[in-house]
C-alpha cells in the first residue's frame, strides 16, 4: 500500500508482482527560477559528498555514495540498516533510521531538483506483520516536506522496490550558483506481535539501495 505525504509526488510499491500507484493533483512551492533552455545534464564533473550521516540505522562508516556516470543522479549504499521485531528482538530494533546530509558540487551554470528516488531492500515478515519504509528528502533551507510512506503487509518473505516520482510543474530546484546541500532521511520500521520479522535496506542482503535522479536547469 501506498501513502501520499507531499504535493505533487507519484509513489510507487512494487513487491513481487504487484504494484500500487497513485498521483498527487497539487503542485509545491519553487525554491528557484532557471530557465527552460534543457534539461540535459552537464557534460562537467558532478561530486557527492557525505557530510555527515546520523541514526540508528547508520553507525559511522556504514553509508556510502556513489555518482551515475552520466551525471543523472547517485546512489547510496547502507551496510547496516535494518528494523527487526518479534521473537528475541530488542525493545528498540522495531526503528532504525539514518539521515544522510551531502555536499552536490554542480557545474558553472546549472542548478538542479530532484525528480526520482527508488529504493531497494528485502523484508520477511509473518503473517501479523507490517512494516514501514518512510523517506523525506530536502535541500537545506527547503520549506518543500517530501515526506513519502510506503507500507508491506505479511505474510512477505521478498525483495521490495519504491519509487517516488515528482511531476515537473512541483520540482523544487536548488539555487543556481550555489553549493547544494540535500538531506536524506530514511526510517525503517517493523511491527511483528509474536514470531521474528525484519525490514532491511543492508547492501548485504543483495541488489539493495537508493538511487537519486536529478532534473536539470541551465540558470
Amino acid at each position: 500500500m501506498t501513502t501520499i505525504a507531499a504535493a505533487g509526488v507519484m509513489r510507487i510499491v512494487t513487491a513481487g508482482c504487484a504494484a500500487v500507484i497513485a498521483a498527487a493533483i497539487s503542485s509545491g512551492p519553487a525554491f528557484a527560477a532557471p530557465s527552460d533552455a534543457t534539461d540535459a545534464p552537464p557534460a562537467g564533473k558532478v561530486t557527492v559528498d557525505v557530510l555527515t550521516v546520523n541514526g540508528s540505522g547508520c553507525p559511522a562508516g556504514t553509508a556510502t555514495t556513489r555518482v551515475v556516470a552520466d551525471n543523472t543522479g547517485f546512489h547510496i549504499a547502507y551496510s547496516d540498516f535494518i528494523a527487526r521485531d518479534g521473537g528475541t528482538s530488542t525493545p528498540t530494533g522495531f526503528r532504525r533510521n539514518c539521515q544522510v546530509s551531502l555536499q552536490i558540487l554542480i557545474p558553472q551554470g546549472f542548478t538542479l531538483a530532484i525528480a526520482r528516488a527508488d529504493y531497494r531492500g528485502r523484508a520477511y515478515l509473518v503473517s501479523d506483520a507490517s512494516a514501514l519504509q518512510r523517506t523525506n528528502y530536502y535541500f537545506q533551507g527547503e520549506a518543500a516536506n517530501n515526506l513519502a510512506d510506503h507500507t508491506f503487509d505479511g505474510p512477505f518473505n521478498s525483495a521490495w522496490h519504491t519509487t517516488d516520482i515528482t511531476a515537473a510543474a512541483a520540482l523544487v530546484y536548488a539555487p543556481c550558483g550555489e553549493t547544494v546541500i540535500l538531506n536524506v532521511n530514511t526510517e525503517l520500521r517493523v511491527d511483528s506481535p509474536r514470531l521474528a520479522s525484519w525490514i532491511s535496506m543492508r547492501s548485504s542482503d543483495g541488489d539493495v539501495d537508493t538511487l537519486i535522479q536529478f532534473s536539470w536547469k541551465q540558470c
